[in-house]
């Protein structure tokens, strides 16, 4: 075979030519092959290259391992032994190829085997970032590390793990493909599931932890234990009223909770936080005893009224009624608003209910127990029309009081059908005090008793039988309204209406003038009557006197 031998750069090359299975005994017959069912040798590095690494495998010609497969290469030096594994007795070029990779991997086979067989730990060294995940020096042999199965959260910088030290879990594995995939998220979720089943072990009902806040939702808050999550629901979180979980903290707080609840079947675990304080109902007619005067802050405003927290988990309601003891309220909201801090009266408690009831307006003095004393009656007050009504006029004598002008008490003398006949709103106006009733909030005033009753007067200005002029005010169906020169109104009967010539009576309109006479005054009744009639008949009988004076002159 030397015949046929020839050298290239220093390499040996067999020529292209098939070598027979006795050549090959000739030429490896005398070498001691130690793993010689999975062609392993053992050489001695002649020579280290920049691509190439020159071996002596004790044969008539050296091979040929390429650099790469040499970890830190530069600690390698000629005369170094080495484990190979032939590839192939001729190449292409007619080299011996050989690999250091595939001998390193046939010498730890047994004992990775056997560690993936048994799901045991083996201790690795991270040596590079590869598309998808990194390699992994595992007994000198590599492997792949998917990024998914580094650790249990996503890594920011791969390039920050490049040389570290850490066990790893072989998860795959294939000898003919000489593929090794591992995992080192296998080892810390095993490690978290040992935790979290030991820790479950130690949870008892009743017992109070520390844990930290893993994450907030709208219906409460993941704590973790120390390997073990439970949910601390927005309902446990506080005796008070609270909108939202962050209200209380933020992810990454540490907080006391108690273990109120435990699922052996689904691992889950409920907690409490306001379980860690006494119900704060107990003894609530001691702390706030009827009477008693508190201060609050406003939770919640309805319709019929608001609500203010007293402490956490205690809040009381105040009704739309006892919010003021003078305004007229018609929502909460023109006197208070979400957040205001308040002082207020506790009037009533339901423990078995956990109710109570506050009043605003009894923070404050009554004024409408000084009423009576302020504005007596017969007083002269003055006030600014408020709202006019059908049935009268409201006047604020101050800020919250307000005093009626019945239609009736706007005049003496004219018949009012709307009190804006004679009122307008907006306007000021003095009037006198009627009636005060604290009780019932009320007070009656009077506009024409600000002037004298011109019935008291009447009999004097215009005695019974007395002659006066007056006006066709109104027709109705037994006579007419008229109206006195004072303003009094009298009754003229249809009965009592003078015939002229012989017709029938004669017929007036509103404001037509005519002379009567005064039949009938009653004070009692505001009642007077007068007669047309009668006062033809008066100056009938005095043309008669008058004549027949005349006549006896003459």
């Amino acid at each position: 075979m030397a015949e046929n031998e020839q050298k290239l750069t220093g390499k040996v090359k067999f020529v292209k030519e098939t070598i027979s299975p006795d050549d090959k005994e000739q030429l490896f017959g005398s070498y001691e092959l130690k793993k010689s069912s999975r062609n392993m040798l053992t050489g001695k590095i002649i020579s280290i290259g920049k691509k190439d690494v020159i071996v002596d495998i004790g044969m008539k010609s050296e091979g040929v391992i390429p650099v790469e497969e040499f970890d830190e290469i530069e600690k390698w030096k000629p005369g170094d032994t080495v484990d190979i594994f032939i590839e192939s007795f001729e190449s292409e070029d007619g080299l011996v190829l050989l690999s250091k990779k595939k001998a390193d991997f046939e010498k730890v086979w047994d004992k990775i085997k056997e560690s993936y067989d048994n799901n045991s730990d083996v201790e690795g060294k991270i040596k590079k970032r590869v598309k998808g995940g990194m390699i992994v020096n595992i007994l000198g042999v590599e492997a792949f590390l998917p990024g998914s199965q580094i650790d249990l959260h996503p890594i920011k910088d791969l390039d920050e793990l490049i040389g570290k030290t850490m066990k790893f879990r072989i998860i795959k594995l294939n000898f003919k493909r000489r593929n090794i995939v591992v995992s080192h998220r296998i080892i810390l979720e095993d490690q978290i599931s040992k935790k979290k089943e030991e820790l479950l072990n130690e949870l008892e009902i009743g017992q109070v932890r520390e844990g930290i806040v893993k994450n907030i939702t709208d219906f409460g808050a993941f704590v973790d234990l120390g390997g073990v999550d439970g949910l601390l629901h927005i309902t446990d979180i506080s005796w008070g009223r609270i909108n939202h979980p962050s209200e209380m903290f933020s992810v990454g707080d540490k907080i006391k909770v108690k273990i109120i609840g435990i699922d052996e079947e689904k691992n889950r675990v409920s907690l409490g936080m306001k379980q860690l304080y006494q119900h704060p109902w107990t003894n609530i007619d001691e702390k706030y005893p009827i009477g008693k005067r508190v201060k609050g802050t406003v939770t919640s405003i309805t319709n019929y009224g608001a609500f203010v927290e007293l402490e956490k988990g205690v809040e009381g309601l105040i009704h739309i009624s006892e919010m003021s003891w003078t305004e007229h309220i018609k929502h909460p909201s023109q006197l208070l608003s979400i957040g205001d801090e308040i002082e207020a009266i506790v009037l009533n408690i339901d423990k078995e209910n956990e109710k109570i009831s506050l009043g605003l307006k009894q923070a404050k003095p009554n004024p409408w127990e000084l009423i009576a004393e302020k504005y007596p009656e017969g007083s002269i007050i003055e006030g600014k029309i408020r709202t006019l009504t059908n049935f009268g006029a409201f006047v604020e004598i101050e800020p919250g009081i307000d005093g009626l002008i019945y239609i009736s008490d706007l005049s003496w003398t004219k018949r009012i059908e709307h009190p804006s006949e004679v009122l307008k709103k907006g306007e000021t106006i003095k009037c006198k005090v009627l009636a005060v009733d604290p009780e019932n909030k009320k007070i009656s005033l009077g506009l024409k008793q600000m002037e004298e009753d011109p019935f008291e007067t009447v009999e004097g200005k215009y005695p019974n039988g007395s002659h006066v002029e007056v006006e066709i005010v109104e027709q109705f169906a037994k006579g007419y309204i008229v109206e006195l020169p004072n303003g009094l109104r009298g009754i003229l009967p249809s009965s009592h209406l003078s015939k002229k010539d012989g017709e029938e009576n004669h017929e007036y309109k509103t404001g037509d003038k005519l002379n009567v006479k005064i039949i009938q005054i009653n004070k009692q009744q505001r009642k007077i009557v007068v007669s047309e009639k009668e006062f033809v008949k008066d100056q009938e009988r005095q043309e008669v006197e008058e004549y027949l004076n005349r006549q006896e002159e003459k």
